[in-house]
């Protein structure tokens, strides 16, 4: 194999499929990026691939001369110092010599004691599981717009548990019914509900079938959409999932970026009887004005006092938030309601939970229903998010 590539574009890619490179392993092969040099009539390409057995990721760069195709398997933290710390190089001469890789610039050769790449494990391809037998053949394939997306994902992921027992909320619940896809995510203390058209590639009469997406395989999901434009091809099989980012899919246009992972085995927890349907209290404000007020009636409050006190008062239609904290002091701010209807009420919330959800808002007016100082919350905006979130005991 010698390609010669774009040095600031292999860094890139370098970069974000290190995401998918084993940390800590006994099969040391799995710490490599596998990379693969291909040439059709003119045009080149380099395929970076990494694994750690449960994630997948496979990159194509296309600004790349390929002079010889071929295959290398090197330490993918080796690669990236060399390549990271080559910075005054626009390009970079990458050449294999047996299990051994040069890295060339103007100034500098590194050799890089590399591995057999027939040990490296075999990842299943997109087009495969599409097109694949029963045993392997994907269940559902549909396509979603990229800004769509990761704008649904957003407004879940944050709502995940961490480092939770209970592995099925360790991730977010993926659903596509026809044309609808919904997304949900808990940690047991709150639990975020978005919707979503379908913008292709589903028939509304689809049959429903839903998953659990790790919560890695999406925060690299998000940071793999760069143009909101692209289309996302999605593939669910039995255990796994397939986002194919970018391109048609097709052998003569494929993907920019293929990630695959392992799904979250277990059952959701029943969310929709989660949602309150009796809150007699609703609330509407300002996304940015109670986000700020929540945020500086924290600052007095810690491990012991995390909460803040909310007291709604229909009269003058205002939101009064305090804090108190042993031997730290105490803070109160005040602000204006664009609307209120039923009682007063007062209530404490986990300050990190209500600012958490107003950041994934897009609208600047937001409805808040209540019921009492016991029961949950419910954050709406639109008709397609909806946040519910156990209010905390205030002494």
């Amino acid at each position: 194999m010698k390609v010669i590539c774009d040095r600031g574009a292999l860094l890139d890619a370098i970069n974000l499929i290190s995401g998918a490179v084993a940390a800590r392993t006994p099969k040391v092969q799995l710490t490599c990026v596998k990379l693969s040099a291909t040439k059709r009539g003119n045009a080149g390409e380099l395929t970076l691939l990494a694994t750690d057995a449960e994630i997948s990721l496979r990159l194509k760069l296309a600004q790349v001369d390929v002079q010889t195709p071929g295959d290398a398997l090197v330490p993918a933290d080796k690669l990236r110092q060399i390549v990271s710390a080559e910075d005054s190089e626009p390009t970079l001469t990458l050449e294999t010599e047996n299990e051994m890789l040069h890295i060339k610039g103007q100034d500098a050769h590194f050799k890089v004691f590399g591995y057999n790449v027939a040990d490296y494990p075999p990842v299943p391809e997109i087009s495969s599981v599409i097109a694949g037998s029963d045993a392997a053949k994907a269940k559902a394939v549909f396509s979603q717009n990229a800004g769509s997306l990761s704008a649904t994902v957003a407004r879940t992921l944050f709502a995940t548990a961490r480092e939770n027992s209970r592995y099925a909320i360790n991730g977010v619940l993926m659903k596509r019914d026809g044309k609808k896809l919904e997304m949900v995510a808990t940690d047991g203390r709150r639990m975020a509900m978005c919707r979503a058209t379908l913008t292709g590639g589903a028939d509304k009469d689809a049959k429903a079938i839903s998953c659990i997406v790790p919560t890695k395989a999406l925060n690299m999901l998000m940071r793999l959409i760069g143009n909101p434009d692209d289309a996302v091809q999605i593939a669910i099989t039995d255990n796994q999932v397939f986002f194919g980012i970018g391109g048609g899919g097709a052998k003569n246009d494929p993907h920019r970026a293929v990630l695959s992972s392992t799904l979250v085995e277990g059952t959701f927890p029943p969310y929709e009887d989660v949602i309150p349907k009796d809150q007699d209290k609703k609330v509407t404000f300002d996304r940015d004005v109670v986000s700020s007020a929540v945020r500086r009636a924290a600052l007095l409050t810690n491990e012991e006092s995390r909460g803040v006190r909310m007291a709604f008062k229909a009269k003058g239609k205002q939101l009064e938030l305090s804090s108190r904290a042993p031997e730290m002091g105490e803070a109160r701010v005040e602000v204006g309601l664009a609307g209120y209807e039923g009682e007063d009420i007062e209530i404490g919330f986990n300050p990190t939970f209500i600012t958490d959800a107003l950041k994934v808002v897009n609208d600047p007016q937001v409805i808040m229903e209540l019921k009492a100082p016991n029961k949950p919350g419910v954050i709406k905006s639109g008709a397609d998010f909806v946040y519910v979130v156990m209010p905390v005991n205030l002494q």
